[in-house]
């Protein structure tokens, strides 16, 4: 019996069953290949195993019965990570028992392999040190962490060894002493099956991850109509310096990739992590300093956990439907790790990701001090609006802003990567933040799609410069502060006036003798915003207006004599700017 089974899955490909039976403490043992099971697996007997090697994985189908038995399956996966650092993990399998329900997990059915299909099971023993071993395997079980739906560091939840891990809830782990980033467990117990649900709520972030012995489709988990009902659409991969070598939160140096893809599934949008370092309670201290080299990818291998960000109260799914067969080996799929640690393959990859033809796409790297950079996307295509867009769009936690920072904003919110319909008179702010007085760089990282011949220009609107990043990078000394409506991104070096057909009727008047500067919109524009400047970029007057009056009067009485910079934003995103001078004889 041992032998046919053996056979059978070595030489056959994509193997099917109805239903999958292991009895009579027998094992059936895949090598590279995927098993279709359209209903359950019973592994019956404690000793009845089946064992997936060498990137073999499961798939089920929609059968309700679940998975029962007490036997287990084993299966592998890789840590990237050394005894300092965290990965975040989410279990394929939960504890043996003979229901048919998907059970809790915890670290205790993590194993040390010693063959092909032989292991023994982990130690968890707190050391001195509080590190973890490779050979033998003893998992420090201080680092064992989960996290639901909150945005307070103090709401991480102590697992440590205890089997309390919900199907489908992440957890932290740190690596382990020896094992050269690479350590492998084998995880051993009942496969995760069915729908797996797991709480969020509203502005909470919530650690999950893929539940299955399969890859799960991030288009297929992102875009499920109940998902996206309750979250952003945005995955978010924490990675953490390796060169940092210390267990004190406040040495930490780390931060969240974040990941999103659009319904079609054609265009990813991944922006690398830039890492914060950390005070003791762990809110962001004031210095920033590295970035991110590790990559997600559309199909998330078995054992990658991230982060979800709620919008709604409810519950985030993991489903059957999700699921999907491919190779960490393949371009499309790898545990979130350094590009060129698995597989010949990777070596092969583009540092972006190609979009189609119809869409345009650049990327802005953006360097504070020479010290670490912020990375910007920014997507067009006809169907994006300037409201959010689903899997085209990512957000950036307000408590993952650095001190010194750059983003773009949707609705007041900061986002890191931003979709438009491409309109060559655009203009798209572009927001800094810095803690101290320092240079910053604002340079090209990744062009697709736009002709040779289209600059892309970074407007520096107090000093009224353009600079085409194409051609050279912009620098820039700033003094601290937040800088909303200093620079922009356009694609022409006109700055729009009187004469401009949209704004031709939209007139700015400033009387000085009554102290009050006058808008005209004969045209009835809907206009969204007015904001006044100083010469330093300072925001000195700014009102919400959300309206299409044909004559709004604003009191300069109280300015200081000078030149300022009148700054109109229609509810198109089209802007208007005219200098004006204000003298106040006082």
């Amino acid at each position: 019996m041992h032998n046919k089974l053996i056979v059978l899955v070595l030489f056959l490909c994509n193997l099917s069953f109805s239903q999958l039976s292991v009895r009579n403490s027998a094992y059936v043992f895949v090598n590279d290949e995927i098993v279709f099971v359209e209903d359950d697996i019973n592994l019956n007997e404690a000793a009845s195993s089946l064992y997936l090697r060498n990137e073999a994985q499961i798939i089920q189908g929609t059968g309700t019965t679940g998975n029962s038995g007490l036997g287990e399956l084993s299966v592998y996966q890789e840590a990237n990570v050394g005894e300092y650092e965290y990965n975040y993990w989410c279990s394929p399998i939960g504890s043996k028992t003979s229901n048919s329900i998907n059970n809790p997990f915890g670290i205790s059915f993590l194993n040390d392999v010693t063959g092909l299909i032989t292991s023994t099971p982990a130690t968890f023993v707190t050391t001195s040190t509080y590190n973890g071993t490779s050979s033998p395997l003893n998992i420090e079980p201080y680092w064992v962490w989960k996290f639901i739906a909150s945005d307070n560091y103090a709401d991480w939840v102590h697992i440590q060894s205890n089997t309390s891990i919900n199907p489908g809830e992440g957890f932290t782990m740190k690596g382990t002493i020896g094992s050269g980033d690479a350590q492998r467990y084998d995880f051993r117990g009942k496969p995760n099956n069915g729908t797996i649900a797991v709480s969020v709520l509203n502005n909470q972030f919530t650690l999950v991850g893929n539940p299955y012995p399969s890859a799960l489709d991030a288009v297929a988990y992102i875009h499920d109509t109940q998902n996206a009902a309750v979250i952003n659409g945005t995955l978010y991969y924490w990675e953490q310096d390796p060169s940092t070598n210390s267990h004190y939160i406040n040495e930490y140096n780390g931060g969240y990739a974040t990941y999103t893809i659009n319904a079609a599934g054609t265009v990813e949008t991944f922006i690398s992590a830039v890492f914060n370092t950390y005070n003791g309670d762990g809110s962001i201290n004031i210095s920033n300093t590295g970035a991110g080299s590790k990559t997600a990818r559309r199909y998330i291998p078995i054992g990658q956990g991230f982060m979800v960000e709620g919008t709604a109260n409810g519950v985030v799914r993991a489903k059957n439907a999700h699921r999907f067969y491919t190779k960490e080996t393949a371009a499309n799929s790898e545990f979130f790790r350094p590009s060129d640690t698995k597989g010949e393959s990777k070596k092969n990859k583009t540092i972006f990701s190609k979009t189609p033809v119809e869409y345009k796409r650049f990327r802005l790297n953006i360097d504070f001090n020479n010290n670490y950079t912020r990375q910007l996307v920014q997507t067009f295509h006809h169907t994006a609006t300037n409201g959010f867009d689903y899997g085209l769009e990512s957000k950036i936690n307000t408590g993952d802003i650095l001190t010194s920072d750059a983003y773009w904003t949707i609705d007041n919110d900061a986002y890191l990567a931003e979709a438009l319909a491409f309109n060559e008179e655009l203009k798209i702010p572009v927001v800094i933040k810095l803690a101290a007085d320092s240079p910053i760089r604002i340079r090209i990282a990744d062009i697709q799609n736009f002709e040779n011949s289209k600059p892309i220009y970074i407007h520096d609107i107090e000093k009224d410069t353009f600079i085409n990043l194409k051609n050279q990078d912009f620098e820039v000394n700033l003094e601290s502060g937040l800088y909303t409506n200093r620079f922009e991104i356009t694609f022409n070096n006109t700055v729009l006036s009187n004469t401009d057909e949209t704004f031709k009727n939209l007139k700015i008047f400033q009387n000085n003798r009554t102290a009050q500067l006058k808008l005209l919109n004969t045209k009835n524009l809907e206009i969204e915003s007015f904001n006044l400047y100083d010469i330093s970029g300072k925001l000195v007057m700014s009102e919400r207006i959300s309206s299409s009056k044909r004559k709004y009067t604003f009191s300069t009485k109280s300015l200081s004599t000078g030149i300022y910079i009148v700054k109109i934003e229609l509810q198109d995103r089209n802007i208007f700017s005219k200098k004006i001078v204000v003298s106040n004889k006082n």
